[in-house]
């Protein structure tokens, strides 16, 4: 099923645009405080709608400033911050923003769906319609209070297939490599947690071995490596501000890392410890 999505993934190429222009915001937001995070990102939104981003990424739940790690998180605060994605005044902002400039958004909140939270990102196009939406799948430690995503969807843009993971998500190598395998040519990471050198060399990797763009969002730093596993763009600072960065997506590649698979040596990966 993964090789047939991905050479149809091939064969409807020639369609997509091959270049989009990234829009990370960076910011630190204030936990539980819904107002100011959305005022933050807003005000930078609109500073660099000159620039025509094709695609601005929030980090990992900026709207509520990834209350799920406050020190102070009690069931009661945390169901006050979700937000239903039909009801939310918030995401009604994200779509008229979307819709007026013409600029897609992902964007990070705690989302309450069938009496469960979940860590969500929501990709809105430019006509200010949901384009996908994706549930953080890999929980540890205080994000055990949400529900877990069931799955690694990928979504149809006019760049072609692309594919989200939140923070931890982007640990294990799997995750991005179902994300290719489904056709995705870039992987976006809106993350809060971990953004020292290492991370940036692990996904350095992530790009590499998938042969992929991978673009990372945090409240300290923004980033894009190239399918070569080189950075090509950053910004660091928890100030409110937005890397902007074109990528060619012709340089996305299905060479040696793809093709030169042996799937029936990898038997055990599915195996449960």
């Amino acid at each position: 099923m993964l090789r047939a999505a991905l050479l149809l993934s091939l064969a409807t190429l020639a369609a997509a645009e091959e270049r989009v222009r990234l829009g990370l915001f960076t910011a630190m937001p204030v936990k539980w405080d819904l107002d100011a995070n959305w005022r933050a990102f807003e005000q930078t939104f609109l500073r660099h709608v000159a620039e025509k981003p094709d695609i601005v990424i929030t980090p990992e739940c900026f709207l509520d400033g990834y209350a799920a790690s406050a020190k102070d998180w009690t069931p009661e605060k945390f169901d006050q911050i979700a937000q239903d994605e039909k009801t939310s005044p918030y995401i009604a902002k994200v779509r008229e923003l979307a819709e007026k400039h013409k600029i897609s958004i992902l964007f990070g909140y705690t989302e309450k769906k069938n009496g469960n939270y979940y860590n969500a990102a929501l990709l809105i196009d430019k006509s200010g319609k949901t384009a996908g939406r994706y549930y953080k799948t890999h929980l540890q430690a205080h994000d055990l209070r949400f529900a877990p995503g069931e799955d690694l969807p990928v979504f149809d843009t006019e760049w072609g297939k692309m594919g989200v993971l939140i923070c931890a998500d982007r640990r294990w190598p799997e995750t991005a490599r179902v994300l290719k395998l489904r056709g995705a040519r870039v992987t976006l990471v809106p993350s809060y947690g971990m953004w020292h050198m290492d991370n940036e060399w692990w996904m350095r990797t992530r790009a590499y071995e998938n042969e992929n763009f991978l673009a990372f969002a945090h409240p300290n730093v923004a980033f894009v490596a190239d399918p070569k596993g080189q950075i090509i763009a950053k910004h660091q600072s928890n100030i409110p501000g937005m890397l902007i960065s074109d990528i060619d997506l012709s340089q996305v590649t299905v060479t040696k890392h793809i093709k030169d698979r042996r799937p029936e040596l990898y038997k055990d990966l599915s195996l449960p410890q």
